[in-house]
């Protein structure tokens, strides 16, 4: 039997200052991989947001022409709306229909174009008649044919409009 009790065990203590000098650290080609990777990892990081980003408006596009192409399809049902209630002004069913369309387009961001009164403005009016009119100035809406819409700042449709001269 050995007697394990007896022996003693020496342990040296170890510094990064004993390595041998002819040991080839090269610090500064280990800081130059340092930079490197950590300009790797910050073009990656950069990237990787830019794509996240790049979704996120794809998505947001794509959900904005899903909703204008809907409301493009809703814009005949309104205007068939508006000329019922213009040859019958006093009918409450349609009075209602109306509110209700226009509280609908409220909520997903479709808004009238103001016409009648304004100067006629290429971007949103579609002059498609020019009338004498003593009581408006030139190039004044003084009525309107079909009124046009916008989305949010997108022109659905122009407004077709009567002008004066």
């Amino acid at each position: 039997m050995h007697n394990d009790e007896n022996k003693e065990v020496e342990i040296e203590s170890v510094s990064i200052n004993d390595a041998p000098a002819n040991e080839n650290i090269d610090v500064a080609k280990l800081q130059d991989d340092l930079a490197q990777m950590n300009d790797k990892y910050l073009r990656l990081a950069a990237e990787l947001e830019n794509t996240r980003r790049r979704a996120a408006l794809d998505a947001e596009s794509r959900a904005r022409n899903r909703a204008m192409g809907v409301a493009e399809k809703i814009l005949p049902v309104m205007d068939a709306v508006d000329a019922a209630l213009k040859h019958n002004p006093d009918d409450a069913g349609i009075q209602s229909m109306a509110r209700a369309l226009e509280s609908a387009f409220a909520q997903i961001g479709i808004t009238k174009i103001e016409s009648i009164g304004e100067k006629l403005n290429p971007m949103f009016h579609n002059a498609i008649q020019v009338v004498e009119s003593p009581d408006a100035e030139t190039n004044t809406i003084v009525d309107e044919m079909q009124t046009g819409y916008m989305f949010g700042d997108t022109i659905l449709r122009t407004a077709m409009v009567v002008v004066a001269k």
